[in-house]
């Protein structure tokens, strides 16, 4: 589907948006300090749950109702656009009452095309923009799914939001960036602005800015983080928000890259044309080895071995990282790799098998 979309926030390219804001609304007091804190910080969105969708009942799910009269006495205190979380179309109705600016669609809503078709139902004929978060599994269709349901009520201005895919085992993340699946969307439609929200990729203060700058790096269009005048006392996600003069100088110490001249783009097609060449080689290379994988197939086919040798796949596993490791490569990427590379060569056995 060719969709074109308006920008929500207009900035220039060395300025990304900033959406700013505590996780939760939890007191009059404490959304009006957050507000006031940020108020000279230059931010384009106060961002505040009012509804909260926790993964287990009888855990503080927000404040409900009275939190948009807070974010209105933000509006009318402060002059700072807000946005908060829908998650159906009555909190659409309601946001929409109290003046709310943009809404946003979380990530256990975007998994589920009937809630979304829901708030894009409640939102026809409303002109508001809307920002949509990954669904929390690792599905580029669903989230393009849920973008393409509200552009068809006729919404354009849309931003895209980037907080990570929920994982098993332990990770370095709260939910792991996966960021090819944000670059793919980019590619797809340039003019989608992409904003990352590392807070929840994080889930960590300590890790904020790293995730922060790598945003920046790609070329990511603004960044969500959650601020809270008493970060250790929040009433929810306390371990991945910030205090406003921290928050400033996450802000301050980015590195905003700029446009390449026209020296740096020679050099860097010199480059780009290296990697063609080497990914070329790859290419050959994995084609021979499936053709490997092939007659090894068909051996096992005339002999009646299985196709999977269990521990001849976890001797090669274990070779390949120790020798990538000495290469400069990451185990992650390695086991990775070699993971999709005897996938495929399993799928071609098959072929043999069944022929």
């Amino acid at each position: 589907m060719d969709m074109q979309f308006e920008k929500i926030f207009k900035r220039g390219d060395r300025n990304p948006a900033i959406i700013a804001g505590p996780c939760s609304a939890e007191t009059e007091e404490q959304v009006l300090a957050t507000a006031h804190a940020l108020k000279g910080q230059n931010i384009d969105l106060f961002r505040s749950g009012i509804w909260k969708p926790r993964t287990r009942p009888n855990t503080f799910e927000g404040v409900g109702k009275p939190g948009l009269v807070w974010l209105r006495k933000v509006k009318e205190e402060t002059g700072l656009k807000v946005t908060t979380e829908v998650a159906n179309k009555e909190h659409v109705y309601e946001s929409l009452k109290y003046g709310v600016d943009v809404l946003w669609i979380g990530a256990r809503t975007t998994v589920n095309p009937f809630a979304v078709q829901d708030i894009a139902d409640a939102l026809e004929g409303v002109d508001i923009p809307v920002m949509i978060k990954n669904p929390i599994n690792p599905d580029l269709n669903l989230w393009i799914g849920a973008i393409e349901r509200i552009y068809n009520i006729g919404i354009r201005k849309i931003a895209a939001i980037h907080r990570g895919f929920s994982s098993f085992g332990d990770s370095h993340y709260r939910n792991i960036p996966l960021w090819q699946i944000p670059i793919e969307l980019k590619r797809r439609f340039p003019d989608l602005e992409i904003i990352c929200d590392n807070s929840h990729i994080c889930g960590r203060r300590d890790i904020l800015q790293e995730v922060a700058q790598q945003a920046m790096n790609l070329s990511f269009d603004g960044l969500m983080t959650e601020v809270h005048p008493n970060p250790d006392e929040a009433w929810s996600d306390a371990k991945q928000q910030l205090t406003p003069p921290n928050f400033k100088k996450l802000v301050d110490e980015l590195i905003i890259r700029e446009g390449a001249s026209v020296e740096v783009q020679d050099s860097l097609a010199e480059l780009r044309l290296q990697i063609d060449q080497v990914d070329n080689d790859l290419l050959d290379i994995l084609s021979k080895r499936m053709g490997v994988a092939k007659a090894i197939g068909q051996y096992k086919k005339e002999n009646n071995v299985p196709i999977l040798q269990p521990a001849r796949w976890s001797k090669i596993l274990d070779k390949s990282a120790k020798k990538g490791e000495g290469k400069g490569l990451s185990e992650d990427f390695i086991v990775q790799l070699f993971r999709a590379i005897h996938q495929e060569s399993i799928n071609q056995q098959n072929e043999v098998m069944n022929s």
